[in-house]
């Protein structure tokens, strides 16, 4: 049986005005170093958005498609076997997914509270507002903050507690990063709890490397929009038009790196940081990294965050997995 909880909705905020770090911060950094690098975040303003979601249909990438066959398939299955009363959503964007598990936790009736977890106050509070309209008596805990840093926040669960990690995100992290924020992870699910991963497979590097270098050409101008964020935000003098997208799969270390090109020198300033930078001819700037995992690596990675690997569901073809696990 699902607690009460009384369909109420709270929203809090641990953001302060100087706690979210900044593109400035991350340009200082990441555009100083022997190879320039961004997070992969800066790629996602507004239109950076919007081509994303175009990515996501095209046929070369089979990613977000192939996911979410996997979670209708065996969503009620997932929900059974958890038994969970509450979801932990990190980074509220598209609910499509969400709603596959919201569903299936309330056809099982247990479902109680979902915990969405947001930098943007705006998006949570939409959310919140969407699915209390549709799953009437369900309670929300709305967490404005930053999910590599405040999940201490996350209220105690209301019984057990499915935390999804899905669109293979997790390989957008480093090694050691990517294992630090798994044991964040196990901290936050506490006993009972169960994670919900989702991760790209290794598989032909042809097939992987096709779904970053589109025929349409999309995912070169979401790539390259990064420029445009520099321009707009910073004051930056990048000439889009002097950069080239490139991706390739890093056979060695199991990734796709995404990087922009310099097509000819290229000085650039940076207003906002009174930061000059020069591009040689072809020097790249690195804006994404996106690992590829076997079974192999993900039961290490689990197992050196302290969790248990309890299943893998796959599509036909192996492309993807979304796996189950839980407290070791």
């Amino acid at each position: 049986m699902k607690p009460i909880l009384d369909g109420t909705v709270e929203v809090h905020s641990y953001l302060g005005p100087d706690d979210e770090r900044t593109l400035a911060d991350d340009v200082l950094d990441g555009l100083t170093r022997p190879l320039k690098e961004l997070p992969p975040k800066h790629l996602y303003d507004a239109r950076g958005s919007e081509l994303f979601d175009a990515i996501c249909e095209l046929p070369e990438y089979y990613q977000t498609r192939t996911e979410r066959l996997i979670l209708a398939t065996h969503a009620d299955e997932i929900a059974a076997r958890t038994g969970a009363v509450e979801l932990v959503e990190l980074g509220s964007g598209s609910a499509t997914k969400t709603r596959v598990l919201l569903d299936a936790m309330a056809r099982a009736g247990t479902l109680a509270r979902y915990v969405p977890v947001d930098v943007s106050a705006t998006t949570v509070h939409a959310v919140a507002e969407l699915f209390t309209d549709e799953y009437p008596g369900l309670a929300v805990y709305g967490v404005v903050g930053d999910f590599e840093r405040h999940l201490g926040h996350l209220p105690a669960p209301a019984g057990p507690r499915l935390v999804p990690f899905l669109g293979g995100t997790i390989g957008n992290f480093p090694p050691g990063s990517r294992r630090r924020f798994l044991r964040s992870l196990r901290t936050t699910l506490r006993s009972g709890g169960f994670l919900l991963l989702g991760t790209d497979l290794v598989k032909d590097p042809n097939r992987i490397e096709a779904a970053y270098n589109d025929s349409a050409g999309i995912t070169a101008q979401f790539n390259l929009n990064v420029l445009h964020v520099l321009n707009r935000e910073l004051g930056a003098t990048f000439d889009v038009d002097a950069f080239e997208h490139v991706a390739f799969y890093d056979r060695r270390r199991q990734w796709i790196e995404m990087r922009v090109r310099a097509t000819a020198p290229q000085h650039v300033r940076v207003e906002a940081l009174d930061l000059d930078l020069d591009f040689a001819n072809r020097e790249e700037m690195r804006t994404e990294i996106s690992a590829k995992f076997t079974p192999k690596r993900l039961r290490a990675d689990l197992a050196a965050a302290g969790l248990e690997l309890v299943e893998t569901f796959t599509d036909a073809e192996e492309l993807f997995a979304v796996s189950l696990a839980r407290v070791a």
